[in-house]
C-alpha cells in the first residue's frame, strides 16, 4: 500500500511543478503593466526550462547518492523562493528571470528527478504506465494554473500578488508530499543488473547523443507553441475565453497523452512509437494554420498538440530505463532531458521573436513542424543504433 501513497506524492508534486506550462497566461499582464515585451516574457520562461533541466542533472545524480527526501524538499524552498522574488520584483526583468527562471526552474528539476525515478523503483514492472502517470501530473498542472490564473486575474489581483499565492500555496503542498518520498526496500528494487553508468562513460554513449539530439526536435516544437499560445490564439482571431481555454485544452492533451505513450511504448517498443509520435506533434502544428479564428478548431487542435508533446516526457524516459535499466534512469536520464532546456531557451524566444517582427506566428508554427518531422526522420536513420548494450558497466 505504501507504494501507491508514494505514487500519489509524486503526482502530487508533479501538478504543482507542472504549472509553469500555464505560463503563457501571465504574459499579458506582465506585457500591460510592467511594460515587457513578447521576447522578454519568453526570455523568462526559457530560463525556466533550461534551469529546471540542468537542475536535472545535478540532483539525478544527488538522488544516487542522497535520501530523496532532501532532493525534495530541495525542491520546495528552491520553488517556493524563486516565486516570492518574483511577486516583490516589482515587474524588475532581472529579478524575474532570477526568482521565475532560476529558482523557480532548479526546484522544477529536483521535484521532477525525484518524483519520476522514484515511483519507477516501486513498479519496476510498469516502466512506461508508471512514467506517464508520474509526468501526466506535470502536463496536468498547466490545466490548474491556467484555471487558477484565470480566476484570479478576473478578481483583478495583481499578477504579482498571484505569484505571491502560488509560492505559498504550491510550496506547502510539494514539501508535505516531499517528506513521504522514500525508496523500495532493497529486495524489491529493481533487478536488473547493468551497474551504475560514470559520468566519463555515459558521454562516450553514442546512444545518448542521439536520444538526445532526437528529444531535441521535439521539445523544441512544443515549446514554442507553449510559452506563446494565448497569444497566439488571440493573434488568429480567437476570443479571449478560447485563447484561455486553448492553454486548458494543451494540457489536457499534454497530461493525458503522457499516460497514452506511456501505454504504447510498453506494447510497442520505442522504434515504433518515437517516431510516430514525433510525425503526429507535426501534423498536429500544421492543423494550428488552418483555425484562422474558429474558437472550437482552435482547442481541438491545441490538444491534439498538447497530445504530441507530451510523448518526449515519457518515451525518452522509458527507453533509457530499458536500454540502461531503473537504477540508471536517475543519471542518464537528466542528460538527455537537457536537450528539452536548451531547446527551452531557444524555441519560446524565437516564437516571441518572430512575432514581434512579422506580428504573426506562421512562420514560427512552419519552424516548429518542420524541426519535429527532422526528428522523425533522424530517428528512423539512427534507430539499428538504439540497442541495448550487450555489455555491463
Amino acid at each position: 500500500m505504501k507504494k501507491y501513497f508514494i505514487l500519489i506524492a509524486a503526482i502530487l508534486i508533479m501538478v504543482c511543478l507542472g504549472g509553469i506550462y500555464g505560463f503563457s497566461m501571465f504574459v499579458p499582464p506582465l506585457k500591460a503593466d510592467y511594460g515587457l515585451t513578447t521576447a522578454q516574457t519568453q526570455v523568462i520562461f526559457g530560463f525556466t526550462v533550461i534551469s529546471f533541466a540542468v537542475s536535472m542533472v545535478f540532483s539525478g545524480r544527488l538522488l544516487q547518492k542522497l535520501n530523496p527526501k532532501i532532493v525534495g524538499v530541495s525542491s520546495a524552498l528552491l520553488f517556493s523562493g524563486g516565486y516570492l522574488i518574483a511577486s516583490f520584483s516589482r515587474g524588475n526583468f532581472i529579478l524575474l528571470i532570477l526568482g521565475l527562471g532560476i529558482l523557480s526552474g532548479s526546484g522544477i528539476g529536483f521535484g521532477y528527478a525525484c518524483s519520476l525515478t522514484i515511483p519507477i523503483k516501486w513498479f519496476p514492472s510498469f516502466k512506461g504506465l508508471i512514467t506517464g502517470l508520474s509526468v501526466a501530473g506535470f502536463g496536468g498542472g498547466a490545466i490548474l494554473m491556467s484555471q487558477l490564473a484565470k480566476l484570479f486575474l478576473e478578481k483583478d489581483l495583481e499578477v504579482l500578488f498571484i505569484f505571491r499565492i502560488i509560492a505559498i500555496s504550491y510550496g506547502v503542498v510539494i514539501f508535505l508530499s516531499a517528506i513521504l518520498i522514500s525508496y523500495p526496500p532493497p529486495d524489491q528494487a529493481q533487478p536488473e543488473k547493468i551497474a551504475y553508468l560514470s559520468l566519463s562513460r555515459m558521454l562516450k554513449e553514442k546512444i545518448l547523443w542521439y536520444l538526445f539530439g532526437i528529444m531535441f526536435t521535439g521539445t523544441f516544437t512544443g515549446l514554442l507553441i507553449i510559452g506563446n499560445l494565448k497569444l497566439l490564439g488571440l493573434s488568429y482571431g480567437a476570443s479571449e475565453f478560447y485563447a484561455t481555454l486553448a492553454i486548458s485544452l494543451f494540457a489536457a492533451g499534454n497530461s493525458s497523452g503522457r499516460i497514452i505513450w506511456g501505454r504504447i511504448i510498453d506494447s510497442k517498443g520505442g522504434r515504433f512509437t518515437i517516431p510516430l509520435a514525433l510525425i503526429f506533434l507535426s501534423l498536429s502544428l500544421l492543423l494550428l494554420l488552418t483555425f484562422a479564428g474558429h474558437n472550437i478548431l482552435l482547442i481541438i487542435i491545441t490538444f491534439l498538440v498538447g497530445l504530441g508533446f507530451s510523448a518526449n516526457f515519457v518515451l525518452f524516459a522509458t527507453e533509457i530505463s530499458n536500454i540502461y535499466g531503473v537504477e540508471n534512469l536517475g543519471g542518464l536520464y537528466p542528460f538527455v532531458h537537457l536537450s528539452y532546456g536548451i531547446a527551452g531557451i531557444i524555441s519560446p524566444i524565437i516564437g516571441g521573436w518572430l512575432f514581434d517582427i512579422n506580428g504573426s506566428y506562421l512562420v514560427s508554427i512552419i519552424i516548429a513542424a518542420s524541426i519535429s518531422a527532422l526528428g522523425a526522420i533522424l530517428y528512423l536513420t539512427t534507430s539499428r543504433k538504439i540497442i541495448k548494450p550487450s555489455r555491463t558497466y
